[in-house]
């Protein structure tokens, strides 16, 4: 979808839209529209949106009415969002293809203005790549949105809100993307075509590179699959020379059967967006470098696929991992933390980072802890525990802080190896975050991410479409501004 910041839009466009404040008084407007909004119990709150024809200038106008709630409400921005989102859920296949959006009278800052527009962009996006016989009716065609009356600074913002977008829609399409086209070799040429000239450097190693430095767990998992395992890495120098960079690490199973611990048939399909927290880190760090973030920051994603194959790794194996640390794998279906755990250690060993972040769809026991609500967050550290909840907060992405504790610790001690990769089946989720915090340095400001919940959706949401909904890109983008950037 097309915006275009202008003074004035072209006079042939039929569909009309503003914004318009909870309680905000109608000025302006044909008085059977006013009364018709007026009789739908429009009031303006967020998201509420009304239509309706009105005569102007001798010709017939398909007007539309978004609300953005309290003009000084706490949520401003996530209600801006929203007004901008209404127009897009209404007005996608509506078969308009233009729209004229007039932000004038609304009492927008330049922020809020670029919030309409984000939610506006983020509704509209689709992945119908696949849908060969999708009717005319059912198809996008609103592809260009024309902006009046935007506040001063408005196009700053924006540019910074587009840049997110971009990342966003960059994660989407990984997320969604099947297992026959999204897999370790194809998404990483996915990322060096979207980095392509922007000034990031990226370091690929393959399987033979990893098992040379020990990276037993995570090669360890793709050993079943045909798909050559993967480990990524994207690195952005926007901050001072020699400043200890912010690194990121994403889980990126690409499609996960469980292994020879083979997972139920139904709903089995869904296991393609096992890569969700890779792609999170993917479009973050598209997101960052589009928009030049004044920061040192590292995108590492693990990359593999977990099939059960005669030369897949079995339940009652010993992996040694790249710290040294051995693991009993008990279960070949809890693999994302192996995958993590090498990928961490590497990350840790080769940039020295002042903070590591990963996230990863790594436990259903999130899934039945907190629901499609928040992400889980486990932290070694208070204060980048609360850097996140802020961001979280802020950005929409929202986290629910778990706990950790040497009690849980034990839970995975096996008796043959250092650690089993699983424990009971009470506090799974838990259990997880404890394995991984044995791969994390002392001294090493770290959390995890359980986004197992939040990366897909049954459902359309505020600002997307039921499917892959994008979640982590803005977090970490916020997080960065917050704490990086300062």
């Amino acid at each position: 979808m097309q915006i275009h910041l202008t003074a004035a839009a072209p006079a042939d466009i039929r569909l009309h839209a503003r914004i318009v404040n909870q309680g905000q008084a109608l000025s302006g407007l044909d008085a059977a529209l006013v009364e018709g909004a007026a009789a739908s119990r429009f009031s303006g709150r967020a998201g509420q949106l009304f239509e309706g024809f009105a005569s102007v200038d001798g010709g017939v106008k398909r007007i539309a009415l978004a609300g953005a709630g309290e003009a000084d409400a706490a949520d401003r921005r996530a209600n801006c969002e929203r007004a901008g989102a209404a127009i897009t859920a209404k007005y996608l296949v509506s078969g308009e293809t233009a729209l004229v959006l007039d932000l004038a009278d609304a009492g927008l800052s330049a922020d809020d203005a670029a919030a309409v527009l984000l939610g506006l962009r983020l509704r509209g996006w689709r992945h119908d790549t696949y849908r060969t016989r999708l009717s005319a009716d059912k198809r996008p065609s609103l592809t260009t949105v024309h902006v009046t009356g935007a506040p001063e600074g408005t196009a700053a913002a924006w540019e910074r809100e587009a840049a997110i977008a971009k990342g966003v829609e960059f994660t989407r399409g990984l997320v969604t993307e099947p297992a026959n086209i999204i897999y370790p070799a194809t998404f990483v040429e996915a990322c060096e075509k979207a980095f392509a000239g922007t000034g990031a450097e990226i370091t690929v190693l393959g399987e033979e590179e990893m098992a040379q430095l020990g990276m037993g767990a995570l090669v360890g998992v793709g050993l079943g699959s045909e798909r050559e395992s993967k480990l990524l890495a994207i690195r952005w120098n926007g901050g001072a020379p020699g400043e200890k960079p912010t690194v990121f690490v994403g889980k990126g199973v690409t499609f996960d059967t469980g292994g020879i611990s083979l997972k139920p048939g139904p709903g089995m399909e869904d296991m393609k967006w096992d890569m969700g927290g890779a792609g999170a880190v993917a479009g973050a760090m598209l997101a960052l470098v589009s928009r030049k973030a004044k920061g040192n920051i590292i995108g590492v994603m693990g990359l593999v696929e977990n099939m059960p194959d005669g030369k897949a790794q079995r339940p009652g194996d010993i992996v040694t991992t790249m710290s040294g640390q051995t693991v009993e794998v008990l279960n070949t279906d809890a693999e994302g933390r192996l995958v993590l755990c090498d990928a961490l250690h590497w990350a840790q060993e080769q940039y020295a980072p002042a903070r590591i972040v990963d996230l990863a769809t790594l436990t259903g026991a999130m899934i039945i802890s907190l629901g499609n609500e928040y992400g889980g967050m486990f932290a070694n550290d208070d204060t980048l525990a609360a850097q996140l909840t802020a961001a979280g907060q802020t950005s929409g992405d929202k986290l629910w802080r778990m706990p950790l504790g040497p009690n849980y610790d034990k839970l995975i001690d096996s008796p043959v190896a250092d650690m089993k990769n699983i424990g009971p089946r009470e506090g799974g989720s838990i259990t997880a975050a404890q394995f991984l915090q044995r791969f994390v340095k002392d001294g090493t400001p770290w959390a995890h991410l359980d986004i197992a919940g939040m990366v897909w959706s049954n459902k359309p949401g505020h600002t997307w479409e039921k499917g892959a909904t994008g979640y982590g890109v803005r977090l970490l983008d916020q997080f960065v501004r917050d704490v990086v950037e300062g």
